[in-house]
């Protein structure tokens, strides 16, 4: 890399020559000081790219100014423009953080910093060769919402699209191998990203270029079959709409009608979901018809039918039926001029709107993918943003619009092999580790973070890569447990240490819980009963089992009783009451037999006080002033546990 202390060497002759050219073409774009902010960014940029090649072995400038010229054609604004153009420095300038912030600012240096933290998170090999297909689609999938979520700024994610379409489109330059990574990575990821953010014509371009180093035979037999029919398709649809154009004026209809594209992956796509050959295609060729109201849309639909022979099997009542995800379109085929079928959309100018950029769920449609709680709003949010970046820049407020808010409530990490972990925001290194596997969890003792140890209790960020430093043997501790130290935010995590230690010391537990069964069964007077049995109707394999959770508190007394209850008449019990010593006198307490009786110390309760009994798991029974506080607070599942008592005459 590149010290600030040294000079740069001035601009290769055809470097600068390929800048005037360029910025040449954006007068009429930006204004003349964002033109001027541009230049700035080019003229840096140019020395430390001079020599060095993208992957496709494409110049690094040319790439630069390429994806620039993408983002311009999305109307982004000139920081972003600026932030392209930089988009590499960070590789090959140290301290480049504090030199940018001083040249062009804190905004085009957090969009950099955006675009280099994306880049780090490149090295997903356990994504690529995973063998369950689920999980792979699981990892996939948190992959892109860690890339959304990890950047301050959302246009960071756009200069990352023109990025990579400007690397597909020069793809041919690079070895068989890391063309089919890229194009692989670009459906998996940035396609889907693209497509999310309602970015329609960096998606589909993604999707085709993509294809075709995926599937090159498949690719070029149906880009074959395109253009051979090309011409002769633009003249049927020409034909088509036409006549449509004509017969909705002459019913008072006013609409606009257009042929409609068909992309390449969309075409192989459907051929492989429905099993077809090209021949077999509906809509190869297809047009788009938009009206004002939703009267219109089956006024038109009528006209349709009425012009060509309807396809039954292929029409779809998208408005009255809407999808999962919002979309509203009538769609049908007909058998249109010369017998061959044509596809034809009717949707309101609204409708079109909401199916570009409005539908918050859009991708689920597109990507087969039910909807997530909260994820669907924010997605929605961002693509109003999209469509709202013109005005708002105009106004001055695309930098505080472009924020990402998106899954801001939840973390994204990385374990050593690339795996991408999701979190709750606010989750640590332990929480992490439960996450992983509950017995790593348990024998977590430290933690590295991007190859720093830090403290368990550490917040994790998005982006990171976590290593856990574990025992060979033990659990976890106590401390974990206290939320004021904070080792732990998820409540499955806390949970999972909960358990564990309820499973400790079993022997004592059972032990404790015999000991609560016999004095519960005593206090109601059953004698004969098939413990095995009772502990069954309480839903435990075992009767240890159910003598452990009496004695960890995980069931009461009580509830034993009213089982018991259900199926057992209680034997009678002699009502005579019993004076039982204690240090402040003797206490009658009716159906209780030689147990151990002492007074309180929280109320030390005297004659004549109202006084009550109260059962303790291994002190007996004490007494207890009937307005002593304790008394007071006594939970109502251990209501049982209390007895009438009075002091003997």
């Amino acid at each position: 890399m590149v010290s600030i202390q040294h000079q740069f060497p001035p601009l290769a002759g055809q470097d600068s020559a390929d800048i005037q050219d360029w910025l040449g073409a954006l007068s009429g774009v930006f204004a003349p000081a964002e033109i001027e902010v541009i230049r700035g960014a080019c003229e840096f940029a140019a020395p430390l790219y001079h020599d060095k090649c993208e992957v496709t072995g494409t110049p690094l400038l040319q790439h630069a100014l390429g994806s620039a010229s993408i983002l311009i054609g999305l109307h982004m604004d000139h920081e972003t423009i600026a932030a392209a153009a930089l988009h590499a420095v960070p590789e090959y300038l140290d301290d480049w953080n504090e030199v940018l912030s001083g040249r062009f600012g804190r905004n085009v240096t957090v969009l950099v910093d955006g675009i280099s933290r994306m880049e780090q998170i490149r090295q997903f090999s356990e994504i690529r060769n995973a063998k369950d297909k689920d999980d792979t689609a699981e990892q996939i999938e948190s992959l892109r919402k860690m890339l959304l979520a990890m950047v301050e700024d959302i246009r960071v994610v756009l200069i990352k699209l023109a990025e990579r379409t400007q690397t597909l489109r020069n793809l041919s330059g690079a070895t068989p191998e890391q063309q089919k990574q890229i194009a692989q990575e670009t459906q998996s990821i940035f396609a889907p990203l693209a497509n999310r953010l309602g970015v329609w014509q960096i998606k589909w371009e993604l999707e085709d270029l993509s294809t075709r180093y995926l599937e090159p035979a498949l690719y070029k037999q149906v880009a074959r079959l395109l253009d051979e029919r090309r011409v002769d398709r633009e003249r049927y649809i020409a034909d088509v709409i036409g006549r449509l154009q004509q017969a909705l004026a002459q019913a008072g209809i006013k609409a606009e009608v257009s042929g409609r594209p068909k992309h390449i992956y969309s075409i192989i796509n459907k051929m492989k979901r429905k099993h077809l050959d090209f021949d077999q295609l509906y809509d190869v060729r297809a047009v788009r018809v938009l009206v004002d109201d939703l009267e219109q849309c089956y006024a038109a639909l009528s006209i349709v039918h009425e012009l060509w022979q309807p396809i039954q099997s292929e029409f779809d009542d998208y408005i009255a039926r809407p999808k999962p995800n919002g979309y509203r379109s009538l769609h049908t085929a007909v058998l249109g001029p010369r017998n061959l079928s044509v596809e034809v959309q009717i949707r309101t100018r609204q409708m079109h709107h909401d199916s570009e950029l409005g539908v918050a769920a859009h991708w689920r449609y597109k990507e087969n993918r039910k909807s997530e709680s909260g994820v669907d709003e924010k997605i929605s949010w961002l693509r109003q943003i999209l469509a709202w970046k013109d005005e708002l820049a105009d106004s001055g407020q695309l930098q505080a619009q472009f924020k990402n808010q998106l899954l801001q409530d939840r973390v994204y990490v990385l374990t050593p092999q690339g795996k991408v972990i999701d979190l709750p925001k606010g989750a640590t290194p332990v929480d992490f580790a439960y996450v992983v596997h509950t017995d790593l969890g348990h024998r977590t003792r430290g933690a590295k973070i991007d190859g720093s140890i830090v403290p368990l209790n550490t917040k994790l960020q998005t982006g990171q890569r976590v290593e856990i430093l574990a025992a060979k043997q033990g659990g976890p501790s106590r401390d974990w447990l206290s939320p004021r130290l904070g080792f732990l935010q998820s409540a499955r995590s806390r949970a999972k240490v909960r358990h564990w230690f309820s499973e400790q010391n079993i022997d004592d537990s059972v032990a404790q819980g015999r000991t609560l069964l016999d004095r519960e069964l005593h206090r109601i007077g059953v004698t004969d009963i098939n413990q095995e049995k009772l502990a069954q109707k309480l839903r435990f394999n075992k009767l240890d089992e159910l003598l452990a959770a009496l004695g960890r508190g995980d069931i009461t007394p009580r509830r034993v009783s009213l089982a018991i209850a259900q199926d057992t008449p209680p034997a009678p019990r002699s009502t005579a009451s019993q004076a039982l010593p204690t240090a402040s006198g003797n206490v009658l307490i009716e159906g209780v037999g030689n147990l151990m009786i002492r007074t309180a110390r929280c109320c030390h309760p005297v004659k004549p006080d109202a006084i009550i009994g109260y059962v303790t798991r291994d002190r007996g029974i004490t007494i207890h002033r009937r307005d002593c506080p304790f008394m007071q607070r006594v939970p109502e599942e251990r209501e049982d546990r209390l007895l009438d008592a009075r002091w003997a005459p």
